[in-house]
């Protein structure tokens, strides 16, 4: 089973990266963007058919290794 995480930094935290990537898109011409937040997605192909100890391990896994709770925030998006 396939499961899909977006990692996200809190809205209180500062992301360098984001504004960079702001400022390059502007410079190219996109000029109506207010703010770019950056994160990270992951595809996790588990050996698991039932899809909620698919999710609760995935849970897990962003809790003790994939997100930095103090600064980031994530969300399961998918399971399949």
């Amino acid at each position: 089973m396939k499961v899909s995480i977006i990692i996200t930094l809190k809205k209180d935290v500062l992301d360098p990266q984001g504004k960079v990537i702001h400022q390059a898109l502007e410079g190219m011409g996109f000029n109506n963007i207010s703010e770019v937040r950056q994160g990270k997605y992951f595809e996790i192909d588990i050996k698991e058919t039932e899809t909620k100890r698919a999710k609760d391990k995935v849970e897990e896994m962003c809790k003790k290794l994939l997100a930095n709770l103090v600064i980031e925030n994530y969300e399961i998006i998918d399971a399949q």
